[in-house]
């Protein structure tokens, strides 16, 4: 089901965060502790983006074990960043094993990455693909379920939506109709994180100077934070608030 975490804080080495910690991104390919949902290991590819200064996200996506990937390793310990989104993938079942399928999506400043699966796919995303444009369908970077998630959101932030809003209406737009599906989306513009739980694990890790959430915790300190399972979590440098999410009507 696949990893993902968000970090803002000061600079420090991409490896400091993904790499070098107990439990790290990269154990969590192939020790993975929560896989609820389906699949065992993480191994389908991974992907990090990073911010330096005001500048647009850069990004490093490959559709390789991270462990296996040594240019990534180099660039891991020379790389330094104080706002980074970072995933690891277990692809479902008949969606395509390419880079381009690997969190973090990006456009303007966002990044974005979908932990889950939407059920029923892709039946269960057509009627809402409908509202797209169709040159946005037809530059999706991949056909799966998390692409076409984040066209959804993009589309709703071109309009001027709040993104946390916008966030949650994507949410509820695929469970009203199939509430099984998994959705724990993570969107950063760099200065803020917004994320959710449905129906899977995330934690929540603050200190005086830096804030991260993460599938699963890593690194040595005690003090991360289970976040409630259909919640929306809303972080920056200063502050974290959690708001449920509504559940919608059931079909």
């Amino acid at each position: 089901m696949c990893r993902h975490l968000g970090y803002l804080g000061p600079p420090l080495p991409l490896a400091d965060l993904l790499l070098d910690p107990p439990h790290s991104l990269l154990e969590q390919t192939w020790a993975p502790r929560d896989m609820r949902g389906g699949g065992t290991v993480n191994v389908d590819g991974f992907g990090v983006g990073w911010y330096e200064d005001d500048a647009e996200p850069a990004r490093y996506r490959g559709s390789v074990p991270m462990w296996t990937d040594t240019a990534f390793d180099g660039l891991a310990r020379r790389q330094r960043a104080g706002a980074v989104l970072a995933a690891v993938r277990s692809a479902t079942t008949g969606m395509p094993v390419v880079a381009t399928a690997c969190a973090p999506f990006a456009a303007e400043r966002w990044l974005f990455s979908h932990n889950g699966v939407v059920a029923g796919w892709p039946e269960s995303l057509a009627k809402a693909a409908a509202e797209l444009d169709v040159v946005d369908l037809m530059t999706l970077d991949a056909p799966t379920d998390s692409a076409v998630l984040w066209a959804l959101l993009r589309h709703r932030l071109r309009r001027g939506a709040d993104p946390a809003e916008a966030v949650a209406e994507v949410v509820g737009q695929v469970v009203r109709t199939r509430p099984e599906s998994r959705m724990n989306l993570l969107l950063t513009d760099g200065r803020s994180l917004i994320a959710t739980t449905w129906g899977h694990a995330l934690s929540v890790r603050r200190t005086a100077e830096s804030v991260a959430v993460s599938s699963e915790p890593f690194g040595e300190d005690e003090s991360w934070t289970p976040v409630p399972d259909r919640h929306l979590v809303l972080a920056d440098r200063r502050e974290v608030r959690l708001a449920p999410l509504p559940e919608g009507e059931r079909p």
